[in-house]
């Protein structure tokens, strides 16, 4: 919707390397923000969003009312993030 440069992200722990979230990013730029209706395997959405194996804080929940969508807010350096196939998803 954005540019056209849609991607898939595997969004990792910094801390611990652990899987935390697939995301759809649209458009240029860095990822400051995850919006909840674009992350892939997340069920249910809670005021942080922490890593499961290591407990770290990685973002908290906003509504950015530019566009009031709820979003992860991510905190500087708390992700790392490497872009997939798309049908690489349906295999984990």
């Amino acid at each position: 919707a954005r540019g056209g440069s849609s991607r898939m992200l595997e969004v990792s722990c910094e801390g611990c390397g652990s899987h935390v979230a697939y995301y759809q990013k649209d458009g240029p730029g860095i990822l400051k923000r995850m919006y909840v209706d674009r992350l892939v395997d997340i069920q249910t959405v809670e005021d942080n969003l922490a890593c499961s194996d290591c407990g770290r804080i990685l973002a908290n929940l906003i509504n950015y009312q530019k566009e009031d969508r709820l979003a992860y807010r991510l905190y500087v350096g708390a992700v790392t993030k490497k872009i997939v196939r798309k049908d690489s998803i349906q295999q984990r």
